[in-house]
Parts: structure tokens; sequence; C-alpha cells
């Protein structure tokens, strides 16, 4: 144990090492987008912590949806517990995704916020999967709150396919990086972009591997009130 929490330190040490690199990488190394404001300008960078918080709330709900699915397989706790930890931490990565699109929009579009087909179905999304920690807190029974949450955590998941085509499906003013040359970015942006994208992704394992092990230790905590009846 005490070589996995080693292990795990070390990880969390790069992983934090990583983050520092991405955000010196975004703020200060990365070249200015050419043809925008001044204003414009500064809130391109934020593309650097927009996107891979966008890419990692749905990664972490599909991450869910697969541990849902091994769970209703094997009936394995632990299963139930990545998928409530994913779809936690998911549920934070949106949060983020949406402030910092925010934060982009203001002096790109004018306004904070726009009913754009994405952000209405990533809304959407959001809201499927906050309705999947009410469901959770609604059941008592353990087994039976798994089996539950299982069952809505997979049809939770149709929101995300449904959000990443929506730029495609309907007219938006939502850029599209994934379609574009080189995403849209110069040479110069690119390994920075690239860089960022590793670190939110390592930053989602390290926080995933934590929220696990402390679900684990809450399921414990509580089998052992159960046991002695305090």
């Amino acid at each position: 144990m005490s070589r996995t929490n080693g292990l795990l330190m070390s990880a969390t040490i790069v992983c934090a090492g990583l983050m520092l690199a991405a955000a010196f990488g975004a703020l200060v190394l990365a070249p200015n987008a050419v043809g925008l404001t001044p204003d414009e300008t500064f809130a391109q960078r934020i593309i650097y912590f927009h996107v891979p918080s966008a890419w990692l709330s749905m990664l972490a709900f599909g991450i869910t949806t697969i541990a849902s699915i091994a769970y209703l397989v094997t009936a394995r706790r632990f299963w139930d517990s990545v998928a409530v930890s994913s779809a936690e931490i998911g549920i934070v990565f949106t949060l983020a995704a949406t402030a910092s699109g925010s934060l982009w929009a203001k002096p790109a579009w004018n306004t904070w916020w726009t009913w754009d087909p994405r952000l209405t179905t990533y809304t959407i999304m959001f809201l499927l999967y906050v309705a999947y920690f009410m469901l959770r807190s609604a059941l008592e029974d353990p087994a039976r709150r798994a089996r539950f949450a299982a069952v809505y955590g997979i049809f939770a998941f149709l929101s995300v396919p449904i959000t990443f085509m929506s730029i495609r499906w309907w007219r938006t003013i939502h850029p599209i990086l994934i379609d574009s040359k080189d995403f849209g970015l110069s040479r110069g942006m690119l390994p920075v972009f690239f860089l960022s994208l590793i670190a939110f992704t390592a930053l989602y394992v390290i926080l995933l591997i934590y929220r696990v092990r402390l679900e684990r230790t809450r399921e414990q905590v509580d089998a052992l009130r159960e046991r002695f009846g305090y």
C-alpha cells in the first residue's frame, strides 16, 4: 500500500508540474492570434483551458457510462464507485468549460451567454447529470441506488454525442476546432494547446483515482456504521 501511495504521490507531482507548464505556456509562451482586437487577443488564451475542460467533461461522462455498464454486468460496487466519481468530476469540468466559455464569449460575441445550439445542448447535458446525483440521493439502499444510477447514467450519456454533433447538425456561431486545419490555430499555438490537453487529461486521471479511493472509504465507513448500529 505504501508503494502505491508513493506512486500516486509522484504522479500527482508530475500532474501539478504539467498544469503549471500548461498555464505558463497559455499565458506567456503562446503567441497571440492574428487579426483580433486587444480584448479578443487576451480572451483567446482561454481556449487553452476551455477546450480541455469541455473535452474532459465529455470523457468523464463517457467513463461513467462504461463503469455503469460494467456494474450492471458484474454487480461489483467498485464500478459504481468509478461511475459516481467520474460523473462528479465531469460536473466540475462542465462548470469550468461553461465559465471559461462565457469569458471568451463576452469580447467575441458581445454577450456572456446565448442560446446557441452547442450551449443549449451542453446545458441539457449538465442538467441530466445533476439529476443523476438527485436520483442517487433519493435512494437509500446501496444496491438499488447503484443499479438505478447505472441505468440512468447510460441513458444520460445520449446527451454527450448530441452535444458534440450539435455544431454540425444545426447552424451555430460556435467555432468548430476539430474540423479546422491545425485546429484553427497557428503552429506556434499548437504545442501549448496539446500540452494543455495532456495536462488536463492527467488531472482528470489523478482526480478520479483520489475520488474513487474516497468513495470506497465512505462505503467502508457506512458498512461499519450499519454493522455496529451507529
